[in-house]
């Protein structure tokens, strides 16, 4: 059965679309009785995680690349405000709490930029959006350094939600789309975890930068404008993603691009605008999950069981390196035993440690923490490609984009819930520090958490090896027909372009590492 799975995605380039309509007229009732058999893993071969990382052909990796520094830098850029709160509330006279509203209005206008350049970079190409985000970074890190009111730090770090809600949906389109099919799996773990790179490299250089010179806080953010200079050369010096070039090309031959492009709306819309809601209460559990496990994480160790400053930093920073394993090995993972069962099975796995995460108090925790982050984000590092996989094929980057960033607000208030509910548990005070039970709602709210994303999953749809060229969305074969699909296709077929399934032709040793790969 393995094997028939495997020669189906690799060799039924006609027979792909013809399942994908069945399963469009599926009714209600045949749909939820297959909830539970289509999670069997389908127990592709283990290949070697080497070797499939080794399909990336040069551009494939330059893409890739290109896309994780620009997602870690997102995230450096957002971590700059959470590692200089009280900084910030000094230099402003302002409370702690008054100091997380950037925080707050990041998260909330993360929202309107995935949106609006989502829809930019599914019409206009993943390229020119991409470096138009890192130009707003630039700009706006430099203004939050040179701020000198509460009101000006507040607008910078508005207008910056928008650029940072636009940066995911791209950089997740720009790696994968043309990465391998069997390549997908372990390279959207890899991702997926430049978020967590971002953050430590955050972590690091606040360490070397904040207080250390007569300016204060103000260095760190006027570094975090230098390095989009070089990522923003990067992409300039790459082309686009040759699975947009060939739909780009479809558009052209259908006349008008723009009401081609509007015309596929429609259809999207019409077919898909419940898999829109799901994706998004999906991605709000997701975020639940990191943001309930991780945002408060820091507060509880160091009030609740009194960690030094360091011993805080020492276990996010093991946290995160946790983090960083797990998303790609359950990104791997995935590739073999779907992504749905992936996700399922880690989070059981993560709710079930819990316990430990929250409840001892010694330095032993950091192997809790180690842990439950690899549980955490290993369910993340199946995200990206599972979110591409599902995705309506003309608008990849918005709905992968725009899902992510809705979940994003939706959770983004999962640390105040928390500590709001958490001071309704006191305890003995250290001093004359207050102490409260931070561990206790912690681990209640992690696992109603854990238990809605299971049921998301096990109830969701899943793609595994879909394939991302044009020949087989039909979405844009009911938007411009099939003969102007299948024109476009033996056109560029007839010129040589590469395969956008499986990335240039390599020649035969190359082809043979692919085949063994998949097989």
């Amino acid at each position: 059965m393995s094997d028939q799975i495997n020669d189906k995605l690799r060799d039924s380039r006609d027979e792909s679309p013809r399942y994908e309509r069945e399963e469009e007229k599926m009714s209600v009732g045949r749909y939820i009785a297959t909830r539970i058999p289509t999670l069997k893993p389908p127990m592709h071969k283990v290949a070697n995680p080497f070797k499939l990382i080794a399909l990336l052909n040069f551009q494939q990796w330059m893409f890739f690349l290109v896309g994780f520094l620009g997602w870690s830098w997102d995230a450096f850029d957002f971590f700059t405000v959470s590692l200089t709160v009280e900084e910030l509330a000094k230099q402003f006279g302002k409370a702690n709490s008054q100091i997380t509203w950037g925080i707050t209005l990041v998260l909330m206008f993360r929202s309107v930029g995935s949106v609006i350049f989502g829809i930019a970079a599914d019409r206009y190409g993943r390229k020119w959006p991409f470096v138009v985000n890192n130009i707003l970074f630039i700009i706006l890190e430099l203004g939050t350094g040179f701020c000198q009111t509460y009101k000006q730090f507040l607008a910078c770090r508005a207008l910056f939600g928008i650029a940072m809600g636009g940066l995911y949906g791209n950089a997740a389109a720009t790696a994968l789309e043309d990465c391998p099919e069997a390549a997908r799996g372990i390279i959207s773990g890899m991702l997926q975890q430049g978020y967590a790179f971002g953050y430590l490299l955050a972590a690091a250089f606040a360490r070397g930068l904040v207080n250390t010179t007569s300016h204060g806080w103000r260095p760190l953010y006027w570094f975090g404008a230098c390095p989009p200079v070089l990522i923003i050369i990067f992409r300039l010096c790459l082309p686009e993603t040759a699975s947009y070039r060939e739909r780009d090309a479809v558009r052209k031959a259908n006349g008008s691009v723009t009401n081609t492009f509007l015309s596929e709306g429609r259809v999207a819309l019409k077919k898909h605008w419940l898999l829109l809601i799901y994706l998004v209460l999906l991605m709000a559990g997701f975020n639940f999950m990191s943001h309930g496990s991780q945002d408060l994480y820091p507060t509880m160790i160091q009030n609740q069981y009194g960690f030094s400053p360091n011993a805080v930093t020492v276990t996010q920073v093991v946290a995160n390196l946790g983090a960083m394993t797990g998303g790609t090995v359950i990104g791997y993972s995935s590739q073999i035993f779907g992504r749905r069962f992936s996700i399922i099975f880690i989070s059981i796995i993560g709710g079930a440690l819990i316990y430990p995460y929250t409840f001892v108090g010694s330095k032993k925790i950091m192997a809790a923490a180690f842990f439950e982050q690899f549980c955490v984000q290993g369910a993340w590092g199946v995200i990206p490609i599972h979110l591409m996989e599902l995705s309506p094929g003309s608008f990849r980057t918005f709905v992968v984009g725009t899902s992510y960033q809705l979940g994003n607000l939706v959770s983004s208030a999962s640390s105040t819930i928390e500590s709001t509910i958490g001071e309704r548990f006191p305890l003995p005070p250290l001093g004359k520090t207050k102490r409260y039970n931070y561990g206790k709602v912690i681990c209640i709210f992690m696992g109603c958490v854990f238990i809605y994303v299971i049921i998301l999953a096990l109830i969701g749809p899943e793609k595994l090896g879909h394939r991302f060229g044009v020949a087989h969305d039909n979405d844009l074969a009911d938007a411009v027909g099939k003969n102007t699909v299948s024109a476009v296709v033996h056109r560029r077929e007839a010129m040589g372009h590469d395969d956008v399934e499986n990335g240039s032709s390599d020649g035969d040793e190359k082809g043979g590492v692919r085949r063994e790969a998949m097989a």
